[in-house]
């Protein structure tokens, strides 16, 4: 151990420290205006941007949705995103590889969370540095690619393990690529047993119905308990 090293620990524990109570708050916002909150983790190019672009235009028809995307640069993904027509806010963090608490907080100021049914949060692509922030959110989802093979809950465990439902995209490729699904839901179950696994394509809609009906249960859960 350098002399450093304890110094960097001492700071890094007291900015997770932080990060914790500005999302226990935003949990706590989050709850008293009724909206649900669904962040969504991926590596880059897992197809995260195209997955909620279709999922945002589908619940526009019936309830007050809203975005925000996280990058390190540029304003792209929000651009793509606000072609469903819906409010979206782009987050660029520079040099930081994940969204923080702080950020979503300070991205909010202006708008009416008790105006919006779904807030979605779209992370910076990356499957390390998000696992240690919470967000506030809700509802974590973990987005994988068939291209990037099967193996990806056993090399990021951890994100896997703090999230609440994995999403298997680009199922159109899977027979081009070879993917081997038993042994993907294998891996997945080997991260977090239990886990909920949707199978999606973005560029055919498969899937895309169930990944709605799973937001739309937590409307709908949300009011059966007023």
């Amino acid at each position: 151990m350098t002399a450093g090293q304890p110094r960097l620990v001492e700071v890094r524990l007291n900015v997770l420290k932080k990060n914790d109570v500005l999302a226990r708050e935003l949990r706590s916002r989050f709850a008293e205006s009724g909206v649900r909150v669904i962040s969504l983790v991926s590596s880059p190019g897992s197809g995260k941007t195209a997955f909620l672009e279709k999922i945002l235009s589908g619940l526009r028809q019936e309830f007050r949705v809203a975005a925000l995307v996280g990058d390190l640069a540029t304003e792209n993904d929000a651009a793509r995103l606000a072609r469903s027509q819906v409010p979206v806010k782009q987050i660029v963090t520079g040099t930081i590889c994940h969204l923080e608490a702080e950020m979503v907080r300070n991205a909010l100021e202006g708008w009416d969370l008790h105006a919006l049914d779904f807030l979605f949060i779209e992370n910076v692509g990356n499957l390390v540095c998000p696992s240690s922030y919470d967000l506030g959110e809700e509802l974590r989802l973990v987005l994988l690619s068939v291209t990037e093979g099967e193996d990806k809950p056993l090399k990021y465990p951890t994100i896997f393990n703090t999230a609440d439902v994995a999403v298997i995209t680009k199922t159109d490729l899977a027979e081009a690529v070879q993917f081997d699904w038993a042994l993907a839901e294998r891996n997945v179950q080997l991260a977090r047993p239990g886990m909920q696994i949707l199978k999606v394509s973005a560029k055919t809609g498969e899937g895309m119905n169930q990944a709605t009906d799973l937001f739309v249960s937590l409307m709908a859960g949300a009011t059966s308990k007023k």
